[in-house]
């Protein structure tokens, strides 16, 4: 089923000051091995709009974004589910997941020098030592995933407990899965 009242629009450094490292086109993702087979960085037109907030929110302090996935095709999911099915970290294919809507983004922050803030754990570290608030965790990375946190919040975006790097628009579950190589959407598997 295609959502035909909103559209997937390209995210990319030059139009978004954004840094963009998207990893499950890559082996350096919990699975070892790429899960897609081009990197476009999509977001539904409405997560996009909430991203130049954020981005502008970044900026303002001296900061920017380090995005590691946005859109993810409903195979890609499927992949992610299979190699971990464990709903703490990954959402079941049944429900799907809000990358899958187009709402969803998994990121980071740089500082001024380009250098990636500590958060305490890897991007994908699934434990739970990357849930939001985390206890034992150095005082500089429990500040920095709460400025993050305040970026994304700021912005319009919720965040989910389990992993500081999982941003998506509140109410998504509302929209309909985007299906890889629909209307709007470029084959990524």
């Amino acid at each position: 089923m295609t959502d035909t009242t909103h559209r997937l629009l390209p995210i990319t450094a030059s139009t978004h000051d954004v840094d963009i490292d998207l990893v499950y086109a890559t082996d350096r993702n919990l699975t070892g091995k790429p899960i897609y087979r081009a990197a476009h960085c999509l977001l539904l037109d409405t997560a996009e709009a909430a991203l130049r907030r954020a981005t502008g929110i970044a900026r303002d302090a001296g900061l920017k974004l380090r995005i590691f996935d946005a859109y993810r095709p409903p195979q890609a999911q499927q992949a992610l589910w299979n190699f971990l099915p464990d709903p703490t970290y990954i959402a079941d294919v049944k429900i799907g997941s809000n990358h899958s809507r187009g709402t969803a983004i998994d990121l980071t922050l740089l500082d001024a020098n380009g250098a990636p803030l500590d958060m305490g754990t890897g991007f994908d570290d699934m434990t739970a030592a990357s849930a939001h608030f985390h206890p034992g965790l150095p005082h500089t990375v429990q500040r920095h995933r709460l400025l993050l946190l305040g970026i994304m919040h700021a912005a319009g975006f919720g965040h989910i407990p389990s992993e500081w790097w999982h941003y998506e628009l509140p109410g998504s579950r509302a929209l309909p899965l985007i299906d890889d190589g629909a209307a709007g959407a470029p084959a990524l598997m």
